[in-house]
Protein backbone atom coordinates (compact mmCIF):
# COMPACT_ATOMS: atom_id res chain seq x y z
CA UNK A 1 0.00 0.00 0.00
CA UNK A 2 1.78 3.20 -1.46
CA UNK A 3 1.56 6.22 0.63
CA UNK A 4 -0.87 9.04 0.64
CA UNK A 5 -0.10 11.64 -1.99
CA UNK A 6 1.27 14.78 -1.27
CA UNK A 7 -1.53 17.19 -0.83
CA UNK A 8 -2.94 14.52 2.15
CA UNK A 9 -0.51 15.83 4.08
CA UNK A 10 -0.69 19.30 3.57
CA UNK A 11 -1.25 21.28 6.78
CA UNK A 12 0.12 18.53 8.69
CA UNK A 13 3.17 19.10 11.48
CA UNK A 14 6.40 17.75 10.03
CA UNK A 15 6.75 14.89 12.89
CA UNK A 16 3.16 13.98 12.55
CA UNK A 17 4.18 13.03 8.98
CA UNK A 18 7.72 11.34 9.84
CA UNK A 19 5.27 9.57 12.90
CA UNK A 20 2.35 8.55 9.82
CA UNK A 21 5.70 7.45 7.43
CA UNK A 22 7.24 5.34 10.32
CA UNK A 23 3.98 3.51 10.88
CA UNK A 24 3.70 2.69 7.12
CA UNK A 25 7.13 1.52 7.14
CA UNK A 26 6.35 -1.14 9.82
CA UNK A 27 3.41 -2.23 8.36
CA UNK A 28 4.59 -3.00 5.10
CA UNK A 29 7.61 -4.97 6.64
CA UNK A 30 4.64 -6.62 8.50
CA UNK A 31 2.97 -7.61 5.62
CA UNK A 32 6.26 -9.04 3.45
CA UNK A 33 6.73 -10.84 7.09
CA UNK A 34 2.95 -12.24 6.76
CA UNK A 35 3.50 -13.43 3.40
CA UNK A 36 6.70 -14.86 4.05
CA UNK A 37 5.01 -17.10 6.96
CA UNK A 38 1.98 -17.93 5.20
CA UNK A 39 4.04 -19.48 2.09
CA UNK A 40 6.16 -21.36 4.90
CA UNK A 41 2.96 -23.05 6.02
CA UNK A 42 1.38 -23.81 3.16
CA UNK A 43 4.38 -26.21 1.98
CA UNK A 44 3.85 -29.38 2.74
CA UNK A 45 5.06 -32.85 1.19
CA UNK A 46 3.13 -32.44 -1.99
CA UNK A 47 4.46 -28.90 -3.41
CA UNK A 48 8.43 -29.05 -1.35
CA UNK A 49 11.22 -31.37 -0.70
CA UNK A 50 9.45 -31.96 2.84
CA UNK A 51 9.34 -35.30 3.55
CA UNK A 52 5.86 -37.17 4.53
CA UNK A 53 6.77 -37.54 7.94
CA UNK A 54 7.28 -34.02 8.79
CA UNK A 55 2.97 -33.51 8.71
CA UNK A 56 1.23 -34.06 11.24
CA UNK A 57 -0.56 -37.51 11.49
CA UNK A 58 -3.86 -35.75 11.73
CA UNK A 59 -3.38 -33.55 8.81
CA UNK A 60 -5.82 -33.92 6.33
CA UNK A 61 -3.53 -34.15 2.65
CA UNK A 62 -4.77 -31.98 -0.24
CA UNK A 63 -6.48 -34.45 -3.05
CA UNK A 64 -5.22 -32.47 -6.51
CA UNK A 65 -7.39 -36.14 -7.71
CA UNK A 66 -10.96 -36.79 -7.45
CA UNK A 67 -11.50 -39.33 -4.62
CA UNK A 68 -11.88 -42.81 -5.96
CA UNK A 69 -15.44 -44.36 -5.16
CA UNK A 70 -14.06 -47.45 -3.89
CA UNK A 71 -14.23 -48.16 -0.10
CA UNK A 72 -11.04 -49.38 1.04
CA UNK A 73 -9.97 -53.05 1.62
CA UNK A 74 -10.66 -55.99 -0.22
CA UNK A 75 -13.08 -54.97 -3.35
CA UNK A 76 -16.01 -57.47 -4.27
CA UNK A 77 -15.30 -60.29 -6.45
CA UNK A 78 -11.69 -60.35 -5.35
CA UNK A 79 -10.18 -63.68 -5.73
CA UNK A 80 -10.09 -65.53 -2.27
CA UNK A 81 -6.66 -65.58 -0.14
CA UNK A 82 -5.59 -68.28 2.21
CA UNK A 83 -3.38 -70.50 3.69
CA UNK A 84 -3.76 -73.84 1.84
CA UNK A 85 -3.22 -77.36 3.74
CA UNK A 86 -0.37 -79.20 4.16
CA UNK A 87 -0.41 -82.94 2.95
CA UNK A 88 -1.25 -85.14 5.83
CA UNK A 89 2.28 -86.92 6.08
CA UNK A 90 3.52 -83.57 6.02
CA UNK A 91 2.31 -82.52 9.98
CA UNK A 92 3.87 -83.83 12.39
CA UNK A 93 1.25 -85.00 14.45
CA UNK A 94 -2.76 -86.28 13.00
CA UNK A 95 -5.22 -86.87 15.95
CA UNK A 96 -8.56 -88.41 14.34
CA UNK A 97 -11.94 -87.26 15.87
CA UNK A 98 -14.57 -89.75 15.48
CA UNK A 99 -18.02 -89.17 17.10
CA UNK A 100 -18.58 -91.93 19.67
CA UNK A 101 -22.84 -91.79 19.55
CA UNK A 102 -25.16 -90.22 17.08
CA UNK A 103 -25.76 -86.35 17.82
CA UNK A 104 -29.15 -86.91 17.37
CA UNK A 105 -30.37 -90.33 18.94
CA UNK A 106 -27.18 -90.88 20.93
CA UNK A 107 -26.62 -93.77 19.24
CA UNK A 108 -23.26 -95.73 19.17
CA UNK A 109 -21.21 -95.29 15.88
CA UNK A 110 -18.25 -97.34 14.58
CA UNK A 111 -16.15 -97.31 11.47
CA UNK A 112 -14.19 -94.21 10.16
CA UNK A 113 -14.59 -91.54 7.55
CA UNK A 114 -12.86 -92.10 4.69
CA UNK A 115 -12.59 -88.75 3.50
CA UNK A 116 -12.64 -86.54 6.65
CA UNK A 117 -13.06 -82.84 7.26
CA UNK A 118 -9.13 -81.80 8.04
CA UNK A 119 -8.30 -78.95 9.88
CA UNK A 120 -5.13 -78.05 10.96
CA UNK A 121 -3.42 -75.61 13.45
CA UNK A 122 0.10 -73.88 13.30
CA UNK A 123 1.96 -74.00 16.72
CA UNK A 124 5.19 -72.08 17.09
CA UNK A 125 7.36 -74.71 18.73
CA UNK A 126 9.73 -73.99 22.23
CA UNK A 127 12.75 -72.70 20.91
CA UNK A 128 16.00 -73.55 22.72
CA UNK A 129 19.32 -72.63 21.21
CA UNK A 130 21.87 -75.46 20.93
CA UNK A 131 24.90 -75.22 22.94
CA UNK A 132 28.24 -77.37 22.62
CA UNK A 133 31.36 -77.78 24.71
CA UNK A 134 34.34 -78.14 23.57
CA UNK A 135 36.34 -79.19 26.41
CA UNK A 136 40.06 -78.20 26.22
CA UNK A 137 42.18 -80.88 27.68
CA UNK A 138 45.66 -79.69 29.21
CA UNK A 139 48.41 -82.45 29.21
CA UNK A 140 51.99 -82.17 30.83
CA UNK A 141 54.74 -83.09 29.12
CA UNK A 142 58.27 -85.17 30.78
CA UNK A 143 59.71 -82.19 30.21
CA UNK A 144 57.19 -80.23 32.64
CA UNK A 145 55.58 -78.40 29.38
CA UNK A 146 51.66 -77.75 29.15
CA UNK A 147 50.27 -78.07 26.13
CA UNK A 148 46.51 -77.43 25.79
CA UNK A 149 44.08 -78.98 22.59
CA UNK A 150 43.35 -76.27 20.20
CA UNK A 151 39.73 -75.74 18.89
CA UNK A 152 38.55 -77.11 15.79
CA UNK A 153 39.13 -74.41 12.56
CA UNK A 154 35.83 -72.26 12.33
CA UNK A 155 35.13 -72.27 16.00
CA UNK A 156 34.48 -68.67 17.13
CA UNK A 157 36.36 -67.81 20.52
CA UNK A 158 33.71 -66.22 21.96
CA UNK A 159 30.37 -67.41 22.90
CA UNK A 160 28.13 -67.05 19.92
CA UNK A 161 28.16 -68.81 16.64
CA UNK A 162 27.26 -67.73 13.20
CA UNK A 163 23.74 -67.90 12.63
CA UNK A 164 23.38 -66.20 16.37
CA UNK A 165 25.54 -63.53 14.94
CA UNK A 166 24.09 -63.16 11.66
CA UNK A 167 21.06 -63.02 13.31
CA UNK A 168 21.65 -60.69 15.91
CA UNK A 169 23.18 -58.44 13.08
CA UNK A 170 20.19 -58.68 11.24
CA UNK A 171 17.80 -57.91 14.23
CA UNK A 172 19.63 -54.41 14.86
CA UNK A 173 19.42 -53.63 10.76
CA UNK A 174 17.14 -55.45 8.75
CA UNK A 175 14.41 -54.94 12.19
CA UNK A 176 15.75 -51.94 13.50
CA UNK A 177 15.49 -52.78 17.06
CA UNK A 178 17.95 -51.50 20.19
CA UNK A 179 20.23 -53.08 21.44
CA UNK A 180 18.16 -53.72 24.66
CA UNK A 181 14.97 -54.71 22.39
CA UNK A 182 17.32 -56.97 20.95
CA UNK A 183 18.58 -58.41 23.75
CA UNK A 184 15.37 -58.83 25.29
CA UNK A 185 14.01 -60.44 21.82
CA UNK A 186 16.48 -63.30 22.01
CA UNK A 187 16.68 -64.16 26.08
CA UNK A 188 12.45 -63.85 26.37
CA UNK A 189 11.61 -65.64 22.21
CA UNK A 190 15.02 -68.06 21.75
CA UNK A 191 15.68 -68.65 25.76
CA UNK A 192 19.29 -66.84 24.31
CA UNK A 193 21.16 -65.20 27.29
CA UNK A 194 21.74 -61.84 26.23
CA UNK A 195 22.77 -58.26 27.49
CA UNK A 196 22.48 -54.94 25.57
CA UNK A 197 26.45 -54.85 26.11
CA UNK A 198 26.99 -58.46 24.24
CA UNK A 199 24.76 -57.26 21.53
CA UNK A 200 27.64 -54.36 20.70
CA UNK A 201 30.06 -57.27 20.54
CA UNK A 202 27.81 -58.98 17.50
CA UNK A 203 27.12 -56.06 15.88
CA UNK A 204 31.11 -55.98 15.94
CA UNK A 205 31.33 -58.87 14.64
CA UNK A 206 28.37 -58.99 12.12
CA UNK A 207 29.80 -55.92 10.87
CA UNK A 208 33.42 -57.45 9.93
CA UNK A 209 31.64 -60.45 8.16
CA UNK A 210 30.11 -58.31 5.68
CA UNK A 211 33.00 -55.88 5.21
CA UNK A 212 34.84 -58.20 2.46
CA UNK A 213 30.94 -58.32 0.17
CA UNK A 214 30.85 -54.18 0.55
CA UNK A 215 34.76 -53.41 -0.41
CA UNK A 216 33.99 -55.21 -3.67
CA UNK A 217 30.92 -53.17 -4.36
CA UNK A 218 32.92 -49.96 -3.65
CA UNK A 219 35.31 -50.51 -6.48
CA UNK A 220 32.22 -51.56 -8.30
CA UNK A 221 30.83 -47.85 -8.17
CA UNK A 222 32.93 -46.03 -10.64
CA UNK A 223 32.27 -48.96 -13.14
CA UNK A 224 28.41 -48.34 -13.27
CA UNK A 225 26.91 -46.70 -16.14
CA UNK A 226 23.84 -45.19 -14.14
CA UNK A 227 23.79 -44.47 -10.48
CA UNK A 228 20.86 -43.07 -8.78
CA UNK A 229 22.40 -41.16 -5.38
CA UNK A 230 20.62 -39.24 -2.34
CA UNK A 231 21.30 -38.81 1.13
CA UNK A 232 20.27 -37.89 3.82
CA UNK A 233 20.89 -36.48 7.17
CA UNK A 234 21.71 -38.75 10.82
CA UNK A 235 24.17 -38.39 13.54
CA UNK A 236 27.35 -40.05 14.64
CA UNK A 237 27.61 -39.37 18.47
CA UNK A 238 26.96 -35.23 18.69
CA UNK A 239 28.40 -34.91 15.24
CA UNK A 240 26.00 -34.08 11.82
CA UNK A 241 26.63 -36.61 9.50
CA UNK A 242 24.84 -37.64 6.10
CA UNK A 243 24.07 -41.44 5.06
CA UNK A 244 24.43 -41.96 1.30
CA UNK A 245 22.32 -44.21 -0.78
CA UNK A 246 24.05 -45.43 -4.23
CA UNK A 247 21.30 -47.96 -6.47
CA UNK A 248 23.02 -49.86 -9.32
CA UNK A 249 21.67 -51.73 -11.83
CA UNK A 250 22.01 -54.97 -9.60
CA UNK A 251 23.31 -53.53 -6.11
CA UNK A 252 22.32 -50.84 -3.42
CA UNK A 253 25.22 -49.68 -1.44
CA UNK A 254 25.24 -47.47 1.90
CA UNK A 255 27.52 -45.05 3.16
CA UNK A 256 27.50 -42.52 6.23
CA UNK A 257 29.54 -39.60 6.18
CA UNK A 258 29.94 -36.66 8.32
CA UNK A 259 30.17 -34.26 5.41
CA UNK A 260 27.89 -33.51 2.28
CA UNK A 261 30.30 -32.41 0.31
CA UNK A 262 31.16 -32.79 -3.01
CA UNK A 263 34.23 -34.38 -1.91
CA UNK A 264 32.48 -37.37 -0.91
CA UNK A 265 31.15 -38.51 -4.20
CA UNK A 266 34.98 -37.71 -5.34
CA UNK A 267 36.05 -40.02 -2.79
CA UNK A 268 33.80 -42.85 -3.99
CA UNK A 269 33.03 -42.34 -7.80
CA UNK A 270 36.51 -40.75 -8.57
CA UNK A 271 37.22 -37.15 -10.60
CA UNK A 272 36.94 -39.11 -13.85
CA UNK A 273 33.61 -40.27 -13.44
CA UNK A 274 31.90 -40.73 -17.15
CA UNK A 275 28.46 -42.37 -16.49
CA UNK A 276 24.90 -40.36 -15.76
CA UNK A 277 24.37 -39.58 -11.88
CA UNK A 278 20.53 -39.27 -11.48
CA UNK A 279 19.97 -36.64 -8.58
CA UNK A 280 18.67 -33.83 -6.86
CA UNK A 281 19.11 -30.55 -8.00
CA UNK A 282 21.64 -30.18 -4.83
CA UNK A 283 24.80 -28.55 -6.30
CA UNK A 284 27.51 -30.78 -5.26
CA UNK A 285 26.78 -32.74 -7.70
CA UNK A 286 27.10 -30.21 -10.37
CA UNK A 287 31.22 -30.81 -10.37
CA UNK A 288 30.13 -34.33 -12.71
CA UNK A 289 29.91 -34.39 -16.04
CA UNK A 290 26.23 -36.00 -16.75
CA UNK A 291 23.63 -35.45 -14.42
CA UNK A 292 19.82 -36.54 -14.66
CA UNK A 293 17.76 -34.26 -12.48
CA UNK A 294 14.40 -35.54 -10.64
CA UNK A 295 11.19 -34.99 -11.95
CA UNK A 296 9.48 -35.90 -8.88
CA UNK A 297 11.17 -33.31 -6.98
CA UNK A 298 10.62 -30.94 -10.00
CA UNK A 299 6.90 -31.55 -10.06
CA UNK A 300 6.44 -31.26 -6.56
CA UNK A 301 8.30 -27.65 -6.73
CA UNK A 302 5.84 -26.87 -9.80
CA UNK A 303 2.94 -27.61 -7.61
CA UNK A 304 4.21 -25.47 -4.69
CA UNK A 305 4.00 -22.66 -7.71
CA UNK A 306 0.40 -23.55 -8.14
CA UNK A 307 -0.12 -23.07 -4.39
CA UNK A 308 1.68 -19.62 -4.06
CA UNK A 309 -0.29 -16.40 -3.63
CA UNK A 310 1.64 -14.78 -6.15
CA UNK A 311 -0.62 -14.66 -9.52
CA UNK A 312 2.48 -14.82 -11.46
CA UNK A 313 4.51 -17.81 -9.91
CA UNK A 314 0.66 -19.82 -10.34
CA UNK A 315 -0.08 -19.12 -13.80
CA UNK A 316 4.09 -20.38 -14.77
CA UNK A 317 3.32 -23.49 -12.28
CA UNK A 318 0.00 -24.31 -13.79
CA UNK A 319 1.71 -23.49 -17.61
CA UNK A 320 4.63 -26.07 -16.56
CA UNK A 321 2.04 -28.83 -15.00
CA UNK A 322 0.59 -29.67 -18.19
CA UNK A 323 4.03 -30.82 -20.14
CA UNK A 324 4.75 -32.23 -17.39
CA UNK A 325 1.76 -34.83 -16.73
CA UNK A 326 2.18 -35.31 -20.32
CA UNK A 327 6.31 -36.31 -19.68
CA UNK A 328 4.84 -38.51 -17.11
CA UNK A 329 1.88 -40.44 -19.10
CA UNK A 330 4.17 -41.19 -21.93
CA UNK A 331 7.37 -42.57 -19.77
CA UNK A 332 4.57 -44.84 -18.58
CA UNK A 333 3.36 -46.31 -21.86
CA UNK A 334 7.21 -47.07 -22.24
CA UNK A 335 7.38 -48.98 -19.21
CA UNK A 336 4.34 -51.08 -19.58
CA UNK A 337 5.68 -51.43 -23.52
CA UNK A 338 2.52 -49.79 -25.70
CA UNK A 339 5.30 -46.89 -26.81
CA UNK A 340 8.55 -47.80 -28.33
CA UNK A 341 11.73 -45.90 -27.56
CA UNK A 342 11.74 -43.97 -31.07
CA UNK A 343 8.03 -42.52 -30.88
CA UNK A 344 8.91 -41.56 -27.10
CA UNK A 345 12.05 -39.38 -28.33
CA UNK A 346 9.89 -38.18 -31.41
CA UNK A 347 6.84 -37.33 -28.74
CA UNK A 348 9.13 -35.61 -26.33
CA UNK A 349 10.72 -32.85 -28.76
CA UNK A 350 7.35 -30.50 -28.58
CA UNK A 351 7.27 -31.15 -24.99
CA UNK A 352 11.10 -30.33 -24.51
CA UNK A 353 10.35 -26.96 -26.36
CA UNK A 354 7.81 -25.98 -24.65
CA UNK A 355 9.26 -26.74 -20.89
CA UNK A 356 12.27 -24.89 -21.90
CA UNK A 357 10.37 -21.97 -23.60
CA UNK A 358 8.31 -21.40 -20.38
CA UNK A 359 11.10 -21.30 -18.55
CA UNK A 360 13.47 -18.74 -20.60
CA UNK A 361 9.86 -16.75 -20.25
CA UNK A 362 10.49 -17.11 -15.93
CA UNK A 363 13.60 -16.55 -16.72
CA UNK A 364 12.94 -12.83 -17.34
CA UNK A 365 10.57 -12.45 -14.88
CA UNK A 366 11.99 -11.21 -11.48
CA UNK A 367 9.01 -12.72 -9.52
CA UNK A 368 9.78 -16.10 -10.66
CA UNK A 369 13.71 -15.88 -11.76
CA UNK A 370 15.06 -17.47 -8.70
CA UNK A 371 13.06 -20.79 -10.08
CA UNK A 372 14.01 -20.38 -13.30
CA UNK A 373 16.96 -19.39 -13.52
CA UNK A 374 19.40 -22.77 -12.48
CA UNK A 375 16.91 -25.16 -14.68
CA UNK A 376 17.36 -23.03 -17.88
CA UNK A 377 20.97 -22.17 -16.93
CA UNK A 378 21.49 -26.60 -16.89
CA UNK A 379 18.18 -27.49 -18.66
CA UNK A 380 20.48 -30.02 -20.33
CA UNK A 381 19.81 -31.45 -17.15
CA UNK A 382 16.19 -32.36 -16.98
CA UNK A 383 16.25 -34.45 -20.70
CA UNK A 384 19.06 -37.27 -19.99
CA UNK A 385 16.20 -39.57 -19.66
CA UNK A 386 15.47 -38.93 -22.86
CA UNK A 387 19.00 -39.73 -24.48
CA UNK A 388 19.97 -42.59 -22.64
CA UNK A 389 18.41 -45.59 -23.00
CA UNK A 390 18.08 -47.00 -19.37
CA UNK A 391 17.78 -43.65 -17.27
CA UNK A 392 14.42 -43.07 -15.53
CA UNK A 393 13.11 -39.80 -14.86
CA UNK A 394 12.78 -39.71 -11.32
CA UNK A 395 15.14 -40.95 -8.34
CA UNK A 396 12.45 -42.63 -7.26
CA UNK A 397 14.93 -46.07 -6.79
CA UNK A 398 17.21 -44.20 -4.48
CA UNK A 399 14.48 -42.24 -2.46
CA UNK A 400 12.65 -45.75 -1.69
CA UNK A 401 16.12 -47.48 -1.11
CA UNK A 402 17.13 -44.51 1.81
CA UNK A 403 13.87 -44.95 2.69
CA UNK A 404 14.46 -48.09 5.27
CA UNK A 405 17.71 -46.09 6.24
CA UNK A 406 15.50 -43.17 7.18
CA UNK A 407 13.22 -45.11 9.27
CA UNK A 408 16.25 -46.48 11.13
CA UNK A 409 17.60 -43.30 12.21
CA UNK A 410 13.98 -42.10 13.41
CA UNK A 411 13.77 -45.09 15.46
CA UNK A 412 17.38 -45.24 17.14
CA UNK A 413 18.31 -41.08 16.41
CA UNK A 414 21.78 -42.27 14.71
CA UNK A 415 24.77 -43.96 16.22
CA UNK A 416 27.15 -43.70 18.51
CA UNK A 417 30.46 -43.80 17.07
CA UNK A 418 32.19 -44.51 13.60
CA UNK A 419 32.01 -48.31 14.07
CA UNK A 420 28.01 -47.99 14.67
CA UNK A 421 28.50 -46.04 11.57
CA UNK A 422 30.07 -49.17 9.70
CA UNK A 423 27.60 -51.47 10.83
CA UNK A 424 24.51 -49.53 9.81
CA UNK A 425 26.14 -48.76 6.19
CA UNK A 426 27.29 -52.35 5.71
CA UNK A 427 24.37 -54.25 6.65
CA UNK A 428 21.59 -51.65 5.24
CA UNK A 429 24.03 -52.74 1.96
CA UNK A 430 23.68 -56.50 2.42
CA UNK A 431 19.60 -56.24 3.50
CA UNK A 432 18.63 -54.28 0.66
CA UNK A 433 21.10 -55.69 -2.48
CA UNK A 434 19.81 -59.42 -1.21
CA UNK A 435 16.11 -58.03 -1.25
CA UNK A 436 16.62 -56.79 -4.57
CA UNK A 437 18.24 -60.17 -5.83
CA UNK A 438 15.97 -62.38 -4.26
CA UNK A 439 18.13 -63.75 -1.84
CA UNK A 440 17.56 -65.00 1.81
CA UNK A 441 19.72 -62.09 3.84
CA UNK A 442 19.73 -64.98 6.68
CA UNK A 443 21.78 -67.14 4.92
CA UNK A 444 24.24 -64.94 3.38
CA UNK A 445 24.91 -63.30 6.87
CA UNK A 446 25.72 -66.81 8.11
CA UNK A 447 27.89 -67.63 5.26
CA UNK A 448 29.24 -64.46 5.72
CA UNK A 449 29.85 -65.11 9.50
CA UNK A 450 31.31 -68.68 9.30
CA UNK A 451 33.77 -67.38 6.31
CA UNK A 452 35.41 -64.76 8.58
CA UNK A 453 35.78 -68.23 11.03
CA UNK A 454 37.12 -70.16 8.88
CA UNK A 455 39.24 -67.89 6.86
CA UNK A 456 37.71 -68.76 3.71
CA UNK A 457 36.34 -66.24 0.45
CA UNK A 458 33.65 -64.19 1.81
CA UNK A 459 30.30 -64.68 -0.23
CA UNK A 460 29.64 -61.94 -3.23
CA UNK A 461 26.95 -59.54 -3.37
CA UNK A 462 27.68 -59.29 -6.79
CA UNK A 463 24.61 -60.54 -8.89
CA UNK A 464 25.88 -63.91 -10.57
CA UNK A 465 29.07 -64.43 -8.52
Amino acid sequence: MPLPPETFFEGTPPHVRAYIEQLHAIIADLHTRMAELESKQAKNSTNSSLPPSSEHPHAKPVHHTPKSPRRSGGQPGHAKHQRPLLPTEQCQHVISCVPPTCRRCTAPLSGTDPQPLRHQVWEMPEIKPSVTEYQRHRLICRCGTVTCGALPAGVPTGQAGPRLIAFSGLLMSCFRQSKRRAALFLSMILNQPACPGWMVSLQKLAAEAAQPAYDELVLQLPQQAVLYIDESPTKEGKTKSWIWTFVAATFTLFATRTSRAADILVDWLGEAYTGVIHCDRARMYWSFGRLQWCWAHLKRDIQGLIDSRCHTSRRLGHDLMRPTKELFVLWQKVRDGTLSRAAFVEQMKPIRAEVESLLLRGYFDARVRGFCKGLWEHRQNLWTFVEVEGVEPTNNAAEQALRQAVIWRKLSFGTQSAEGSRFVERLLTVVETCRRQQRNVLSWMVEAVEARFTGKTAPSLLSGV
